[in-house]
């Protein structure tokens, strides 16, 4: 698998959809919560999640909530 910190993989290699379905996860939305947010089947949602950790290599939530983390689609309140 590339290495995420090059230019051409890790953030870059996500679709802006991806990144949206990132977003939430990292946010702690249920599969069922973003397919009814984004108007896609549930089906649809588990796709995504499952593309996102095959494009970045990480294995749980815990690891793509982290990665939204430092990657700054999220940030953490104070």
């Amino acid at each position: 698998m590339a290495d995420p910190r090059s230019s051409d993989s890790g953030i870059n290699i996500l679709t802006k959809r991806e990144r949206e379905i990132l977003q939430l996860i990292a946010e702690s939305h249920s599969t069922r919560d973003i397919a009814g947010k984004l108007e896609i089947s549930v089906k649809t949602a588990e796709n995504h999640r499952t593309n996102l950790m095959r494009k970045l290599d990480l294995h749980d939530v815990a690891s793509l909530t982290r990665y939204a983390i430092n990657n700054g689609l999220i940030s953490i309140g104070n």
